[in-house]
């Protein structure tokens, strides 16, 4: 329930963001992309040529996405003192592109990883495989069939991209010393970024159903230490 109230609010602050972006293009006000924009978006439209009655709808848009920034704030809360809780979710977080959220979330909803026969399958599952299309004996994979849980197979994504942000700008080591992964350097040289982000993530969540299934940690993840 938590993890799909969360869902719900950040739907509605997506749509919410477009609402204020279409509003304020019509008159002329526009920003980059990214949530992080809508805050600096609202200021600017305060001190703008914009009417009155106009200024004071957009007053009212204002209250209600920070509304909805702070219902998602408590429950990103909670979700933190869950994981903190749970040891699988902690185990999990030691995988590259895995924060607390991301592993919380795949505690959270997978049903049983012990149901799946490998990781192949988990990934599937999550609809992070390619389509088959091979024919006459040669394969042909398609596009990734986008399966299962639309939120937590985008998150997935994101939390590899963010990898692959940092590798290329050199910026992978982090506080456990983990060098970049050979296999993620060899993949950047041969695919563009967005089809590495998700062969990467599909790679996640198989170590994700290994380490579930397992109970390991992740290799050269950090001994456990005491959570603050």
């Amino acid at each position: 329930m938590l993890a799909g109230q969360r869902e719900r609010l950040v739907r509605q602050r997506v749509q919410l963001a477009n609402t204020i972006r279409g509003h304020a293009a019509e008159f002329g006000i526009v920003a980059a992309k990214g949530r992080a924009q809508i805050p600096a978006l609202l200021q600017r439209v305060q001190r703008d040529e914009v009417p009155e009655l106009a200024r004071a709808r957009f007053a009212d848009l204002a209250d209600e996405y920070a509304g909805l920034e702070a219902r998602i704030a408590n429950i990103d809360a909670r979700l933190k003192a869950w994981y903190k809780d749970n040891e699988t979710a902690r185990r999990l977080a030691d995988i590259p592109g895995v924060g607390p959220l991301i592993a919380s979330l795949l505690v959270m909803k997978t049903p049983d990883s012990q149901a799946f026969r490998s990781g192949r399958d988990y990934a599937a599952w999550l609809g992070l495989t390619p389509r088959d299309h091979s024919t006459a004996g040669k394969a042909r994979p398609g596009r990734i069939t986008r399966a299962g849980d639309a939120m937590l197979r985008s998150l997935l994504v994101v939390g590899a991209t963010a990898t692959i942000w940092q590798t290329r700008r050199g910026a992978a080591r982090q506080a456990s010393s983990r060098q970049a992964s050979p296999w993620l350097l060899a993949l950047l040289q041969r695919k563009p970024a967005k089809l590495a982000a998700v062969a990467l993530a599909n790679k996640i969540a198989r170590i994700a159903w290994k380490l579930m299934t397992s109970a390991e940690r992740y290799a050269g993840a950090p001994q456990p230490a005491a959570i603050a």
